[in-house]
Parts: structure tokens; C-alpha cells; sequence
């Protein structure tokens, strides 16, 4: 469907993550993988979070929240995509392809902020450890956690209101999932006010926590450096890694797709790097927080215990009968 006027378009056509027919199969069964992958760590993590005792800190309450946004991110573009695959029909209507936009920059922006709140925590507890309980506290991560979503939501609302402002001069969009970029790259002008928004008010939404967790960190780097002390070298390096890992993760990506200007977009590129923050972090992320954390790694196995337990003593088991 040719279209020369945004009044007309009623629904776009998603060209998915790649073009060639043979290849759908494999991509299925790849991302299906991942996404489950992703999804069940992150559940875990949330679980564990909640309901072991020794994890009722704000560090692991801002983890179980990062892991609820990773199920959340991978699952407003992946369960889509899967039925894309393998469909003819690759159509998103117009307003579900705008909501789709709004929750993914939403939940996107807002995995910064909360790794800008993990970070601010590892600054307390290594730098002035003697105070963290009294400036750390749930309520504080609660609070900061709230006033992120209002933040990023409000910034997302005005990229979507603007998006629909904007003159398509077609319908076939050059992704898996309706994404800033493609869609500005539809535009019959160049959209100059969103172009500014992305490198003004959008660096601050989305930048300013990178900024916060580099400030962070060098302060945490310069506290460590006037202990000289090996081992405090090696205690700052095994708290802060997984951490640290992340947010090179998240970053990476998100620079490359997002803050360069519109003459060096390559959209065939862009859909590629867009599966590895839409899926592969989120299922990076527990992995990470789990095989590199031994608090976490003692959580599981107490969970894992307590449902052995659990089944051993249910009515008619085996352990019962004996």
C-alpha cells in the first residue's frame, strides 16, 4: 500500500528481522530460545528478590525492578515478531504500532534510570559505608523509582504525539517492531523538531543517567585508588562487575542506534543491533547478576531447596508414603 499522506495510513507493514524466506525457520527458533531464556531468569530473579529474607535490601528491590523491566522490554516486540516470522501477513494498525512505540521507549528509557539508581548505590555502600543505611533505604528506591516513570513516560509521550504528527510517504517499515528511527525514516519531509528532540531533550532523558553511573564510578575509582589496598581493589571489582557489564551492555546499543544523525542510518544494520537490547540483554542480565553474584547464586539454591521440601511433603508423595 503506496501512501503520500499520514490520514491514510491505517496500517504498516513490519519487514521483520530479515528478508530472506529461508531464514525464517532458524530465526524463530533462535529468538523463541532467547526470549524464553530471557523471561524465565528474570522471573527467577524477581522471585528470589521478593521472597528471600536476606535479599530485603535496595540493591536487590532496584535488581527485581530491572528484571521486571527486561520481561516487560523483551515482551512488547518478541511475542510479535515470533508470529511475524511465520506469517504472510505482517501488519500492525496504526494505533497499536504507535502504543507499541510508547511502551518500547517507555520501558527502554527507563532500564537507564535504574541502572542510574544501582549505581548510586554502589557509590553509598563503597564510598560511605557507615551511612548507607540511613541514605539508602526501599522507601528511597521506591521514590526514585516512581518519579522515573513519570519521567520517561511523559518523554515518551511526547515522541509518540509527534510521530503522529508526521507525513508517511509509505507503509513498509524497515524492522521487526515499530521503532523511532524507521518510522521517522518513513516521513515524506525531514522531520526536523523530532531530529532535535532526539539530540536535546532525548540525550537528557536517556544520557543523563549514563552521565550519573560515569560519575559514580569515578568516584568509586577514586576512593578505591586512595585506600591502596589490593583487596579493596578486588572487593570494588567483584561488587561493582555485573553492574558494570550491564550498562556497557545497554549503552552500547543504545548509542549506536540511537544518537547519531539521520544521513548515517542503515536500517538493515539497526534491526540486527535492535535484537541484541530487545532480546539479548534481557537474557544476559539474570545470567550476569546470577553466575557473578554469590548472594544471588545462595538465593536460588535456598528457593530450589525449599520446593524440594515442599514436594516431598505433598500429600501421596513418595517421602510420605515411606
Amino acid at each position: 500500500m503506496a501512501t503520500t499522506n499520514r490520514t491514510e495510513v491505517t496500517e504498516f507493514v513490519l519487514l521483520g528481522l530479515s528478508s530472506w524466506p529461508e531464514m525464517q525457520p532458524v530465526i524463530f527458533g533462535i529468538v523463541l530460545a532467547m526470549y524464553l531464556v530471557a523471561v524465565v531468569g528474570n522471573v527467577l530473579l524477581v522471585i528470589v528478590a521478593l521472597l528471600d529474607s536476606k535479599l530485603q535490601t535496595p540493591m536487590y528491590f532496584l535488581l527485581s525492578q530491572l528484571s521486571f523491566i527486561d520481561i516487560f522490554l523483551a515482551t512488547i516486540t518478541v511475542p510479535q515478531m515470533l508470529v511475524h516470522t511465520l506469517s504472510v501477513n505482517r501488519t500492525i494498525s496504526y494505533n497499536r504500532c504507535i502504543i507499541q512505540l510508547f511502551f518500547f521507549m517507555t520501558v527502554g528509557s527507563m532500564e537507564g534510570h535504574l541502572l542510574a539508581a544501582m549505581a548510586y548505590d554502589r557509590y553509598v555502600a563503597i564510598c560511605d559505608p557507615l551511612r548507607y543505611s540511613a541514605t539508602v533505604s526501599r522507601r528511597l528506591c521506591m521514590q526514585i523509582t516512581l518519579t522515573s516513570w513519570v519521567v520517561v513516560s511523559l518523554n515518551s509521550f511526547l515522541y509518540s504525539v509527534l510521530v503522529t504528527r508526521l507525513t508517511f510517504c509509505g507503509n513498509q517499515v524497515t524492522h521487526f517492531f515499530c521503532d523511532i528511527t524507521p518510522l521517522l525514516q518513513l516521513s515524506c519531509t525531514r522531520p526536523v523538531v523530532n531530529e532535535m528532540l532526539i539530540f536535546t531533550e532525548g540525550v537528557a532523558v536517556v544520557l543523563s543517567p549514563f552521565f550519573f553511573i560515569l560519575g559514580s564510578y569515578a568516584r568509586i575509582a577514586i576512593a578505591v585508588v586512595c585506600m591502596h589496598s589490593a583487596a579493596a581493589l578486588r572487593k570494588v571489582l567483584s561488587t561493582c562487575s555485573s553492574h558494570i557489564l550491564v550498562v556497557l551492555l545497554l549503552y552500547g546499543s543504545v548509542i549506536r542506534m540511537y544518537l547519531r544523525p539521520s544521513s548515517s542510518y542503515d536500517l538493515d544494520q539497526d534491526r540486527q543491533v535492535a535484537i541484541f537490547y530487545t532480546v539479548v540483554t534481557p537474557m544476559l542480565n539474570p545470567l550476569i547478576y546470577s553466575l557473578r553474584n554469590q548472594e544471588v547464586k545462595g538465593a536460588l539454591q535456598r528457593l530450589y531447596g525449599k520446593l524440594c521440601i515442599s514436594r516431598n511433603f505433598q500429600p501421596g508423595s513418595q517421602a510420605n508414603r515411606e
